[in-house]
């Protein structure tokens, strides 16, 4: 499936129904009055956050919405019917800003949350509306008001508790495979995730956490070299940044510490916001060193000045992972 994270979209509420001119016509009631209806009032658009949607592909086919319009009003009183509302479901996380004035309008951020983006048009009065003891019989009606018309942008950004970046090849894909149910596809080449991908990490049966993998950064990210760009800012909303390091060749110690120090530019460059997360250092693949390592790793910390967490793991074989884990969810709940 396609990944589409952001659309431009025009919905149309309806528009009301109009107002009836009638007069009663029935046997042996010579003086009938006024019996014209009012309209119905036009259905209205809203927006419903879906658990179930991860990308807003959809609207790359049909891009226009309409909500019905009301009826018109009717003879004997009769009140036009109602125009039905349109439902338009969105995937959790999805921004909705007015594409006129560039204005906020809702933050979509848990399942079922529902938000009316497009009043429908108020009905029309009917001719019954306007008898009174000095007009025994009105000919004035109304007409319905049209239903609202916007454009939307809508802009998705996937909520996870943890994001997971690195350099291409890192291992992230395999990572998130191996903790969660997630199935990220996992190859021998560079950028094999093509659109993030979000698994569900359960931790003693129940507690569980949100996990995002991005495709792999690399130099130039932030100003739209590679795939970085378009999938940063899915990292905004987490609330703490996994940096995976391939550990493949440890000896080189000076290649692996210019590797980390590509990811943290590409941070700072996207924005501050980002780049001032919480970030734990994750070395991976230690499943390739039989001798120890840890003075190696001792030495890119020391190198890069880091003071915040540090882990050693291979997500392949899972060694280092449980720990991971719960100190993760440890933080989460925090």
């Amino acid at each position: 499936m396609k990944f589409i994270d952001e659309v431009t979209i025009s919905v149309i509420a309806g528009n009301g129904g109009n107002g009836c001119l009638s007069f009663r016509r029935e046997k042996y009631m010579p003086r009938g009055g006024p019996d014209g209806g009012d309209g119905g009032d036009g259905g209205d658009v809203y927006l419903l956050a879906d658990e179930n949607l991860n990308t807003l592909i959809d609207f790359h086919f049909k891009k226009t919405f309409n909500a019905e319009n009301g009826k018109n009003g009717r003879g004997s009183n009769c009140s036009g019917k109602r125009g039905k509302d349109i439902i338009i479901r969105v995937p959790i996380g999805t921004t909705i800003i007015d594409n006129d004035t560039k204005k906020i309008l809702q933050d979509m951020t848990y399942n079922n949350q529902k938000f009316k983006v497009s009043q429908g048009g108020q009905h029309g009065l009917g001719n019954a509306r306007f008898k009174s003891s000095v007009n025994r019989r009105p000919c004035q009606t109304t007409k319905g008001n049209k239903g609202e018309i916007r454009h939307l942008y809508l802009k998705l950004t996937l909520l996870a508790d943890v994001g997971i970046l690195g350099l291409p090849n890192a291992g992230k894909s395999t990572l998130v495979r191996n903790i969660s149910a997630a199935r990220p596809k996992v190859a021998n080449y560079p950028f094999t995730t093509l659109i993030p991908t979000l698994g569900v990490v359960n931790v003693d049966g129940d507690q569980k956490f949100i996990v995002a993998d991005i495709p792999g950064l690399i130099k130039g990210a932030a100003r739209g070299v590679g795939l970085g760009i378009q999938f940063l800012k899915h990292l905004e909303r987490c609330r703490l940044l996994l940096h995976l390091i391939d550990i493949t060749d440890i000896n080189n110690t000076l290649d692996i510490i210019n590797d980390i120090n590509i990811v943290i530019n590409e941070l700072k460059n996207y924005n501050d916001d980002l780049y001032k997360k919480p970030r734990w250092l994750v070395f991976n693949k230690i499943d390739l060193h039989e001798n120890n390592i840890k003075d190696n790793i001792q030495n890119i910390i020391t190198s890069l000045n880091w003071h915040d967490k540090y882990y050693l793991i291979s997500g392949l074989n899972k060694k280092g992972t449980n720990e991971l884990c719960d100190d993760l969810m440890r933080f989460i709940l925090e």
